[in-house]
């Protein structure tokens, strides 16, 4: 009888543990580097189910830790189906790049051909230079054609301290003359930066 009893218990102890994992399959948790769209291409989704299933309402947000739905519950799936069906006709899906700190990047819709700065070599080394690379990578993924409304480019500046001028080079000189003059260093700038979650 006490036999029984345990091999039961472990029966349904499996069982919970096997429903829990089933329950799970369709949640997965944000870990550092992750967007939504790299999240939305591993789990076979769309940016925008993404957002619809978790209730997102900054698409341009999400935080390391944040567990996230992957699939639409039903009831959800209906409604977007039917949204879909009503704007399927020459409808183009953009391309959204989702940081873990919150930027979307697309290429900025006006850049300036004829750039006042067509070449400029930043002095920035050592430690700053590494700093600077992070941000860089943080903010933009690298990029510098990452645009997140007002804010642009490599280090995400906004259009009015480009001027215009969206090339690398003006981007370069702007964010080290930016970081200069706000933090003193782009090590400085790092360390706001992991403070606050921007510099």
């Amino acid at each position: 009888m006490k036999k029984n009893t345990v091999l039961a218990s472990a029966v349904a102890l499996t069982g919970l543990f096997s429903s829990t994992v089933i329950a799970n399959a369709d949640t997965i948790t944000v870990k550092e580097g992750d967007t939504l769209s790299k999240i939305a291409k591993e789990n076979k989704t769309t940016v925008e189910t993404l957002v619809k299933a978790n209730k997102i309402s900054n698409a341009d947000l999400i935080f390391v830790g944040q567990e996230l739905e992957t699939e639409l519950k039903d009831a959800d799936k209906n409604t977007d189906q039917q949204v879909s069906d009503q704007s399927n006709t020459g409808s183009v899906q953009s391309s959204t790049n989702t940081n873990v700190v919150g930027s979307t990047y697309q290429a900025p819709a006006a850049t300036s051909s004829n750039s006042s700065y067509s070449s400029y070599s930043s002095n920035v080394g050592g430690n700053d230079a590494a700093a600077k690379a992070w941000i860089a990578q943080r903010e933009s993924g690298g990029s510098y054609t990452a645009q997140n409304g007002q804010y642009i480019g490599k280090y995400q500046l906004t259009a009015s301290y480009l001027g215009g001028d969206y090339s690398p080079a003006n981007q370069e000189r702007v964010a080290d003359q930016y970081v200069a003059n706000r933090y003193g260093s782009w090590s400085n700038a790092k360390s706001h930066w992991l403070a606050n979650g921007w510099y």
